[in-house]
Protein backbone atom coordinates (compact mmCIF):
# COMPACT_ATOMS: atom_id res chain seq x y z
CA UNK A 1 0.00 0.00 0.00
CA UNK A 2 1.34 3.40 -0.92
CA UNK A 3 1.78 5.76 1.99
CA UNK A 4 0.56 9.22 1.19
CA UNK A 5 -1.03 12.11 3.00
CA UNK A 6 -4.84 12.58 2.95
CA UNK A 7 -6.56 15.12 0.77
CA UNK A 8 -9.25 17.68 1.45
CA UNK A 9 -12.80 16.47 0.81
CA UNK A 10 -14.42 17.88 -2.33
CA UNK A 11 -18.14 18.11 -3.00
CA UNK A 12 -20.18 19.38 -5.92
CA UNK A 13 -22.42 22.24 -4.75
CA UNK A 14 -26.03 22.18 -5.96
CA UNK A 15 -27.75 25.54 -5.70
CA UNK A 16 -30.38 27.69 -7.33
CA UNK A 17 -31.81 31.18 -7.17
CA UNK A 18 -34.35 32.10 -4.51
CA UNK A 19 -37.09 32.69 -7.11
CA UNK A 20 -36.77 29.10 -8.34
CA UNK A 21 -39.13 26.42 -7.07
CA UNK A 22 -36.79 24.92 -4.38
CA UNK A 23 -36.25 28.38 -2.95
CA UNK A 24 -33.57 28.35 -0.26
CA UNK A 25 -33.74 24.58 0.26
CA UNK A 26 -30.48 23.69 -1.53
CA UNK A 27 -28.54 26.51 0.14
CA UNK A 28 -29.80 25.46 3.55
CA UNK A 29 -28.76 21.86 2.93
CA UNK A 30 -25.26 23.01 2.04
CA UNK A 31 -25.06 25.17 5.17
CA UNK A 32 -26.09 22.18 7.29
CA UNK A 33 -23.57 19.87 5.63
CA UNK A 34 -20.68 19.36 8.08
CA UNK A 35 -18.16 18.82 5.26
CA UNK A 36 -18.54 22.31 3.73
CA UNK A 37 -16.61 25.42 4.70
CA UNK A 38 -18.65 27.72 6.93
CA UNK A 39 -19.43 30.89 4.99
CA UNK A 40 -18.12 29.48 1.71
CA UNK A 41 -20.51 26.62 1.04
CA UNK A 42 -20.39 27.11 -2.73
CA UNK A 43 -16.70 26.20 -2.86
CA UNK A 44 -15.94 22.64 -3.90
CA UNK A 45 -13.15 22.37 -1.33
CA UNK A 46 -14.35 21.18 2.07
CA UNK A 47 -12.93 21.18 5.58
CA UNK A 48 -12.70 17.43 6.06
CA UNK A 49 -9.83 15.11 5.15
CA UNK A 50 -10.33 11.93 3.16
CA UNK A 51 -8.06 8.94 2.79
CA UNK A 52 -6.67 8.29 -0.70
CA UNK A 53 -9.04 6.23 -2.80
CA UNK A 54 -6.48 5.23 -5.43
CA UNK A 55 -2.76 5.06 -5.99
CA UNK A 56 -2.59 8.71 -7.05
CA UNK A 57 0.12 10.43 -9.06
CA UNK A 58 3.85 10.17 -8.46
CA UNK A 59 5.93 13.09 -9.73
CA UNK A 60 9.62 13.28 -10.48
CA UNK A 61 11.51 14.61 -7.46
CA UNK A 62 8.98 13.43 -4.87
CA UNK A 63 9.57 10.66 -2.33
CA UNK A 64 7.72 7.40 -2.96
CA UNK A 65 6.73 5.68 0.30
CA UNK A 66 5.12 2.26 0.56
CA UNK A 67 3.95 -0.05 3.35
CA UNK A 68 4.66 -3.75 2.80
CA UNK A 69 3.00 -6.40 4.99
CA UNK A 70 3.55 -10.16 4.78
CA UNK A 71 0.84 -12.04 6.71
CA UNK A 72 0.80 -15.72 7.64
CA UNK A 73 -2.70 -16.88 6.67
CA UNK A 74 -2.01 -20.54 7.46
CA UNK A 75 -2.22 -22.46 10.74
CA UNK A 76 1.44 -23.46 10.59
CA UNK A 77 4.60 -21.76 11.74
CA UNK A 78 6.91 -20.88 8.85
CA UNK A 79 10.63 -20.25 9.17
CA UNK A 80 13.44 -18.29 7.51
CA UNK A 81 11.17 -15.66 6.01
CA UNK A 82 12.98 -13.23 3.74
CA UNK A 83 11.13 -10.21 2.34
CA UNK A 84 12.78 -8.30 -0.48
CA UNK A 85 11.50 -5.17 -2.25
CA UNK A 86 13.11 -3.97 -5.49
CA UNK A 87 12.16 -1.04 -7.66
CA UNK A 88 12.63 -1.67 -11.37
CA UNK A 89 13.00 1.33 -13.69
CA UNK A 90 13.88 1.58 -17.36
CA UNK A 91 17.58 1.90 -16.54
CA UNK A 92 18.25 0.22 -13.18
CA UNK A 93 17.00 -2.04 -10.41
CA UNK A 94 17.15 -0.69 -6.83
CA UNK A 95 16.92 -2.66 -3.59
CA UNK A 96 14.63 -0.77 -1.18
CA UNK A 97 14.41 -3.30 1.63
CA UNK A 98 15.14 -1.88 5.06
CA UNK A 99 16.78 -5.14 6.13
CA UNK A 100 18.06 -8.08 4.09
CA UNK A 101 18.21 -10.41 7.13
CA UNK A 102 15.80 -13.33 7.31
CA UNK A 103 13.19 -13.56 10.10
CA UNK A 104 13.60 -16.79 12.10
CA UNK A 105 9.90 -17.70 12.23
CA UNK A 106 6.41 -16.32 11.62
CA UNK A 107 3.51 -17.67 13.65
CA UNK A 108 -0.08 -17.98 12.32
CA UNK A 109 -2.03 -14.69 12.04
CA UNK A 110 1.21 -12.74 12.49
CA UNK A 111 2.81 -10.43 9.97
CA UNK A 112 6.11 -8.84 9.00
CA UNK A 113 5.85 -5.12 8.28
CA UNK A 114 8.26 -2.90 6.39
CA UNK A 115 8.14 0.70 5.17
CA UNK A 116 10.28 1.71 2.20
CA UNK A 117 11.16 5.17 0.89
CA UNK A 118 12.68 6.22 -2.40
CA UNK A 119 13.26 9.63 -3.98
CA UNK A 120 12.07 9.27 -7.56
CA UNK A 121 14.71 10.42 -10.05
CA UNK A 122 13.43 8.97 -13.34
CA UNK A 123 10.37 9.56 -15.50
CA UNK A 124 8.35 6.67 -16.87
CA UNK A 125 7.19 3.24 -15.79
CA UNK A 126 8.29 1.92 -12.38
CA UNK A 127 7.62 -1.59 -11.10
CA UNK A 128 7.79 -2.43 -7.40
CA UNK A 129 8.77 -6.11 -7.11
CA UNK A 130 8.00 -7.70 -3.72
CA UNK A 131 9.53 -11.16 -3.30
CA UNK A 132 8.96 -13.47 -0.30
CA UNK A 133 10.81 -16.71 0.41
CA UNK A 134 10.20 -19.00 3.40
CA UNK A 135 10.49 -22.59 4.65
CA UNK A 136 7.50 -24.69 5.71
CA UNK A 137 7.40 -27.06 8.69
CA UNK A 138 8.17 -29.97 6.39
CA UNK A 139 11.36 -28.26 5.20
CA UNK A 140 10.03 -27.31 1.78
CA UNK A 141 11.35 -23.98 0.45
CA UNK A 142 8.64 -21.73 -0.98
CA UNK A 143 8.86 -18.55 -2.98
CA UNK A 144 6.43 -16.05 -4.53
CA UNK A 145 6.47 -12.52 -5.97
CA UNK A 146 4.03 -9.69 -6.52
CA UNK A 147 4.36 -6.76 -8.91
CA UNK A 148 3.01 -3.22 -8.48
CA UNK A 149 3.27 -0.97 -11.52
CA UNK A 150 3.01 2.83 -11.49
CA UNK A 151 3.96 5.79 -13.66
CA UNK A 152 6.22 8.68 -12.67
CA UNK A 153 5.12 11.97 -14.25
CA UNK A 154 6.94 15.21 -14.93
CA UNK A 155 5.83 17.99 -12.52
CA UNK A 156 7.60 21.00 -14.00
CA UNK A 157 8.59 22.25 -17.42
CA UNK A 158 11.87 24.16 -17.19
CA UNK A 159 13.23 26.30 -20.04
CA UNK A 160 16.39 28.41 -19.91
CA UNK A 161 17.72 31.30 -21.98
CA UNK A 162 21.11 33.01 -21.88
CA UNK A 163 21.73 36.70 -22.53
CA UNK A 164 25.23 38.15 -22.96
CA UNK A 165 25.95 41.63 -21.58
CA UNK A 166 28.89 43.38 -23.16
CA UNK A 167 30.31 45.27 -20.20
CA UNK A 168 34.03 45.05 -20.84
CA UNK A 169 36.63 44.95 -23.58
CA UNK A 170 36.83 41.17 -23.62
CA UNK A 171 33.91 38.81 -24.04
CA UNK A 172 35.37 36.67 -21.28
CA UNK A 173 34.65 39.19 -18.53
CA UNK A 174 31.13 40.01 -19.71
CA UNK A 175 28.18 39.27 -17.47
CA UNK A 176 25.83 36.45 -18.38
CA UNK A 177 22.12 36.65 -17.57
CA UNK A 178 20.18 33.42 -17.17
CA UNK A 179 16.39 33.44 -17.50
CA UNK A 180 14.67 30.31 -16.17
CA UNK A 181 11.01 29.75 -17.08
CA UNK A 182 9.34 27.27 -14.72
CA UNK A 183 5.82 26.00 -15.50
CA UNK A 184 3.61 23.92 -13.21
CA UNK A 185 2.23 21.14 -15.42
CA UNK A 186 0.44 19.25 -12.62
CA UNK A 187 -3.25 19.51 -11.70
CA UNK A 188 -2.70 21.10 -8.28
CA UNK A 189 -1.06 24.33 -7.07
CA UNK A 190 2.52 24.31 -5.85
CA UNK A 191 4.23 26.25 -3.12
CA UNK A 192 7.62 27.24 -4.52
CA UNK A 193 9.87 26.92 -1.49
CA UNK A 194 13.17 27.58 -3.26
CA UNK A 195 14.42 28.23 -6.76
CA UNK A 196 18.16 28.87 -6.80
CA UNK A 197 21.08 28.60 -9.18
CA UNK A 198 24.14 26.69 -8.01
CA UNK A 199 26.98 28.13 -10.13
CA UNK A 200 30.02 26.25 -11.34
CA UNK A 201 33.44 26.98 -9.86
CA UNK A 202 34.10 29.57 -12.60
CA UNK A 203 31.20 31.92 -11.80
CA UNK A 204 29.67 34.01 -9.03
CA UNK A 205 25.88 34.37 -9.14
CA UNK A 206 23.50 37.13 -8.05
CA UNK A 207 19.74 36.50 -7.87
CA UNK A 208 17.57 39.22 -9.44
CA UNK A 209 14.22 38.00 -8.12
CA UNK A 210 13.68 40.48 -5.30
CA UNK A 211 13.30 44.23 -4.82
CA UNK A 212 14.32 46.44 -1.93
CA UNK A 213 11.52 48.46 -0.35
CA UNK A 214 12.13 50.56 2.76
CA UNK A 215 15.24 48.60 3.63
CA UNK A 216 13.54 45.22 3.23
CA UNK A 217 13.99 42.74 0.43
CA UNK A 218 10.73 41.36 -0.96
CA UNK A 219 10.14 38.83 -3.71
CA UNK A 220 9.11 40.11 -7.12
CA UNK A 221 6.32 37.51 -7.06
CA UNK A 222 4.70 38.92 -3.92
CA UNK A 223 4.19 37.42 -0.50
CA UNK A 224 2.48 34.29 -1.84
CA UNK A 225 4.79 31.91 -3.65
CA UNK A 226 2.03 29.70 -5.09
CA UNK A 227 2.26 28.52 -8.67
CA UNK A 228 -1.15 27.57 -10.04
CA UNK A 229 -1.60 24.69 -12.55
CA UNK A 230 -0.21 25.58 -16.02
CA UNK A 231 1.13 28.92 -14.73
CA UNK A 232 4.68 29.97 -15.61
CA UNK A 233 7.10 31.99 -13.53
CA UNK A 234 10.34 33.57 -14.75
CA UNK A 235 13.47 33.73 -12.60
CA UNK A 236 16.52 35.84 -13.49
CA UNK A 237 20.15 35.39 -12.43
CA UNK A 238 23.32 37.32 -13.20
CA UNK A 239 26.61 35.44 -13.45
CA UNK A 240 30.08 36.96 -13.44
CA UNK A 241 33.29 35.03 -14.10
CA UNK A 242 35.61 34.86 -11.10
CA UNK A 243 38.73 36.96 -11.37
CA UNK A 244 41.14 34.04 -11.54
CA UNK A 245 39.23 32.58 -14.51
CA UNK A 246 38.49 35.88 -16.25
CA UNK A 247 42.20 36.62 -16.47
CA UNK A 248 42.77 33.35 -18.32
CA UNK A 249 40.90 33.96 -21.53
CA UNK A 250 41.53 30.51 -22.95
CA UNK A 251 39.65 28.74 -20.18
CA UNK A 252 36.24 30.38 -20.48
CA UNK A 253 36.02 30.73 -24.26
CA UNK A 254 33.76 28.35 -26.13
CA UNK A 255 31.31 26.09 -24.31
CA UNK A 256 31.35 26.61 -20.55
CA UNK A 257 29.38 25.06 -17.69
CA UNK A 258 27.26 27.70 -15.93
CA UNK A 259 25.74 25.65 -13.11
CA UNK A 260 22.46 23.91 -12.30
CA UNK A 261 19.04 24.95 -11.02
CA UNK A 262 17.83 23.65 -7.66
CA UNK A 263 14.02 23.70 -7.33
CA UNK A 264 12.15 22.76 -4.13
CA UNK A 265 8.33 22.81 -3.86
CA UNK A 266 5.47 21.53 -1.72
CA UNK A 267 2.05 20.28 -2.83
CA UNK A 268 -1.30 19.54 -1.18
CA UNK A 269 -0.67 19.01 2.54
CA UNK A 270 3.07 19.52 2.54
CA UNK A 271 4.43 16.78 0.26
CA UNK A 272 7.92 17.93 -0.62
CA UNK A 273 9.53 17.60 -4.02
CA UNK A 274 12.92 18.56 -5.32
CA UNK A 275 14.46 18.73 -8.77
CA UNK A 276 17.95 19.57 -9.93
CA UNK A 277 18.57 20.21 -13.58
CA UNK A 278 21.60 18.88 -15.39
CA UNK A 279 24.57 21.19 -15.76
CA UNK A 280 23.57 24.16 -17.93
CA UNK A 281 26.02 24.99 -20.70
CA UNK A 282 26.51 28.28 -22.45
CA UNK A 283 28.33 29.02 -25.70
CA UNK A 284 30.45 32.14 -25.24
CA UNK A 285 29.91 34.62 -28.09
CA UNK A 286 32.64 34.62 -30.72
CA UNK A 287 33.79 37.95 -32.15
CA UNK A 288 36.41 36.73 -34.59
CA UNK A 289 39.67 38.60 -34.90
CA UNK A 290 38.20 42.11 -34.65
CA UNK A 291 35.39 43.19 -32.37
CA UNK A 292 33.37 46.35 -32.98
CA UNK A 293 31.26 47.68 -30.10
CA UNK A 294 29.34 50.90 -29.57
CA UNK A 295 30.32 53.15 -26.69
CA UNK A 296 27.86 56.00 -27.32
CA UNK A 297 24.94 56.61 -29.69
CA UNK A 298 21.88 58.89 -29.38
CA UNK A 299 18.42 57.36 -29.16
CA UNK A 300 16.72 60.04 -31.24
CA UNK A 301 18.23 62.27 -33.96
CA UNK A 302 16.90 65.03 -36.22
CA UNK A 303 16.24 64.48 -39.89
CA UNK A 304 19.11 65.70 -42.15
CA UNK A 305 21.16 66.84 -39.15
CA UNK A 306 24.56 65.28 -38.35
CA UNK A 307 24.85 63.16 -35.22
CA UNK A 308 27.81 61.46 -33.59
CA UNK A 309 28.54 57.94 -32.43
CA UNK A 310 31.58 56.47 -30.70
CA UNK A 311 32.85 53.00 -31.62
CA UNK A 312 35.44 50.82 -29.97
CA UNK A 313 37.58 48.50 -32.07
CA UNK A 314 39.33 45.63 -30.27
CA UNK A 315 41.97 43.26 -31.58
CA UNK A 316 40.76 39.91 -30.19
CA UNK A 317 43.82 38.07 -31.42
CA UNK A 318 46.31 37.13 -28.71
CA UNK A 319 49.36 37.01 -31.02
CA UNK A 320 48.95 39.09 -34.18
CA UNK A 321 49.21 42.86 -34.68
CA UNK A 322 46.80 44.37 -37.21
CA UNK A 323 47.12 47.36 -39.53
CA UNK A 324 43.53 48.55 -40.07
CA UNK A 325 41.93 50.73 -42.73
CA UNK A 326 38.44 52.19 -42.18
CA UNK A 327 35.96 52.31 -45.07
CA UNK A 328 32.45 53.80 -44.81
CA UNK A 329 29.72 52.74 -47.26
CA UNK A 330 26.59 54.86 -47.45
CA UNK A 331 23.13 53.25 -47.42
CA UNK A 332 19.80 54.53 -48.76
CA UNK A 333 18.93 56.22 -45.47
CA UNK A 334 22.13 56.59 -43.41
CA UNK A 335 25.08 58.56 -44.79
CA UNK A 336 28.56 58.74 -43.31
CA UNK A 337 30.26 62.11 -42.95
CA UNK A 338 34.04 61.91 -43.14
CA UNK A 339 36.92 60.41 -45.05
CA UNK A 340 36.57 56.81 -46.15
CA UNK A 341 39.67 54.66 -46.60
CA UNK A 342 41.71 56.32 -43.87
CA UNK A 343 44.39 54.52 -41.94
CA UNK A 344 43.71 53.69 -38.30
CA UNK A 345 47.24 52.53 -37.62
CA UNK A 346 48.55 49.41 -35.98
CA UNK A 347 46.47 47.68 -33.32
CA UNK A 348 48.38 45.37 -31.00
CA UNK A 349 46.94 42.08 -29.66
CA UNK A 350 44.18 42.46 -27.01
CA UNK A 351 44.30 46.25 -27.32
CA UNK A 352 41.58 48.62 -28.51
CA UNK A 353 40.97 52.13 -29.83
CA UNK A 354 38.00 54.49 -29.71
CA UNK A 355 36.71 56.08 -32.88
CA UNK A 356 34.33 59.04 -33.13
CA UNK A 357 32.21 59.04 -36.30
CA UNK A 358 29.59 61.37 -37.77
CA UNK A 359 26.45 60.33 -39.63
CA UNK A 360 23.39 61.91 -41.23
CA UNK A 361 19.98 60.42 -41.98
CA UNK A 362 17.83 61.42 -44.95
CA UNK A 363 14.83 59.22 -44.05
CA UNK A 364 12.55 59.39 -41.02
CA UNK A 365 11.71 56.44 -38.79
CA UNK A 366 13.76 53.71 -37.15
CA UNK A 367 16.95 53.45 -39.19
CA UNK A 368 19.76 50.91 -38.98
CA UNK A 369 23.39 52.00 -38.82
CA UNK A 370 25.32 49.93 -41.37
CA UNK A 371 28.14 50.10 -43.83
CA UNK A 372 31.35 50.00 -41.75
CA UNK A 373 34.25 48.04 -43.20
CA UNK A 374 37.62 47.31 -41.58
CA UNK A 375 40.45 45.94 -43.69
CA UNK A 376 43.61 44.37 -42.27
CA UNK A 377 46.35 45.31 -44.73
CA UNK A 378 48.67 42.57 -43.44
CA UNK A 379 46.33 39.68 -44.34
CA UNK A 380 44.25 41.58 -46.93
CA UNK A 381 41.14 40.55 -44.97
CA UNK A 382 38.00 42.73 -44.74
CA UNK A 383 35.55 42.64 -41.80
CA UNK A 384 32.03 43.88 -42.55
CA UNK A 385 29.76 45.39 -39.89
CA UNK A 386 26.08 45.95 -40.72
CA UNK A 387 23.09 46.53 -38.44
CA UNK A 388 25.41 47.87 -35.76
CA UNK A 389 22.60 49.77 -34.02
CA UNK A 390 19.30 51.53 -34.66
CA UNK A 391 18.35 55.18 -34.21
CA UNK A 392 14.99 56.90 -34.33
CA UNK A 393 15.02 59.71 -36.89
CA UNK A 394 12.39 62.44 -36.44
CA UNK A 395 11.64 65.75 -38.05
CA UNK A 396 13.13 68.72 -36.21
CA UNK A 397 9.68 70.38 -36.13
CA UNK A 398 8.15 67.34 -34.44
CA UNK A 399 10.92 67.24 -31.84
CA UNK A 400 10.40 70.94 -31.02
CA UNK A 401 6.69 70.38 -30.46
CA UNK A 402 7.37 67.48 -28.12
Amino acid sequence: MRLTKPTLFTNIPVTCEEKDLPGDLFNQLMRDDPSTVNGAENLMLGEMLTLPQNFGNIFLGETFSSYISVHNDSSQVVKDILVKADLQTSSQRLNLSASNAAVAELKPDCCIDDVIHHEVKEIGTHILVCAVSYTTQSGEKMYFRKFFKFQVLKPLDVKTKFYNAESDLSSVTDEVFLEAQIQNITNSPMFMEKVSLEPSIMYNVAELNSVNQIGESTSTFGSRAYLQPMDTRQYLYCLKPKKEFAEKAGIIKGVTVIGKLDIVWKTNLGERGRLQTSQLQRMAPGYGDVRLSLEAIPDTVNLEEPFHITCKITNCSSERTMDLVLEMCNTNSIHWCGISGRQLGKLHPSSSLCLALTLLSSVQGLQSVSGLRLTDTFLKRTYEYDDIAQVCVVSSAIKMEN
